[in-house]
């Protein structure tokens, strides 16, 4: 079944979860953006040796590591209901410490780490809308992955404001700065 939906219309969440068929949307401000069905190659390696880092790092650990499609329900202060949410992303990569933000639909709150990977049909939405809504609704840190310049741009949450850390490339190591013993050498990451 095909849904027409008006993207120059505000939905919620509870719309958002009445839209069953297979295609992939984010809500943001309210307003329907589309996603790819699926990433490409290149993406899909990079996030799963990024992830395959991230699982080994957090395996014993309190915080859990998702990856897309996962909802990420963006909620102002007291506003759960479905019916007041009108930010839901499906990051490529999260990792929450706080488990009760977790529940049966995903994460309701603000995750500590968000990793994007840009694709050509997102880099928009990443670069500046979520990067927006990232640090409005407090990810503590938050990357940005270019699969193209093998590049990641980081950036770290300081008294409200997003203020990038870094910009590492395919021959360093990058460091978590939320999780100083993290590091991920970019050499595997990049490498095809």
């Amino acid at each position: 079944m095909e849904l027409n939906l008006d993207l120059n219309k505000k939905y919620t969440y509870a719309d958002y979860l009445t839209w069953l068929d297979d295609k992939r949307r984010e809500l943001i401000n309210g307003f329907v953006k589309m996603m790819t069905p699926a990433p490409a190659m290149r993406h899909q390696r990079i996030s799963r040796k990024i992830s395959g880092e991230l699982y080994i790092y957090f395996k014993n650990k309190k915080c859990e590591l998702f990856t897309a499609p996962f909802d990420v329900r963006l909620i102002e202060k007291d506003k759960t209901n479905d019916k007041e949410i009108i930010n839901v992303v499906q990051p490529d990569i999260s990792v929450i410490c706080d488990l009760s933000k977790l529940d049966d639909r995903g994460c309701l709150g603000a995750p500590d780490l968000i990793i994007e990977i840009l694709s050509p049909s997102s880099s928009k939405t990443d670069l500046k809308d979520k990067y927006q809504l990232y640090e409005e609704f407090g990810v503590k840190e938050y990357w940005i992955v270019y699969p193209d310049t093998q590049v990641i741009y980081q950036y770290v949450l300081e008294k409200g404001k997003y203020m990038q850390k870094g910009i590492f490339v395919q021959d360093e190591k990058i460091t978590a700065h939320i999780f100083p013993d993290l590091v991920i050498d970019l050499k595997d990451v990049f490498n095809e």
